[in-house]
């Protein structure tokens, strides 16, 4: 599994470009992500187990690009 680094200049970026829904798309991703990398860790299947904690880290930048976005949406209204 090729990971990609996220950096959070990349993902405030992102956030910029990509709409609500695309984001909410991206997080329900990195959420199933998760999910499987947490079963390969508990079969002992998972090589890296740091892939966890960056994986939880982009869904809580995720959660935040999302809020700011919802935030911004409310205010040009």
């Amino acid at each position: 599994m090729a990971e990609t680094k996220t950096t959070k200049k990349t993902v405030a970026k992102d956030a910029e470009v990509k709409t609500i829904e695309q984001l909410r798309e991206e997080l329900a991703a990195k959420q199933a992500d998760q999910v499987a990398h947490k079963r390969s860790h508990a079969a002992g299947e998972l090589v890296n187990p740091r892939v966890l904690t960056v994986t939880r880290k982009e869904i809580a930048r995720l959660h935040t690009a999302i809020r700011a976005a919802e935030l911004s949406e409310k205010e040009s209204k």
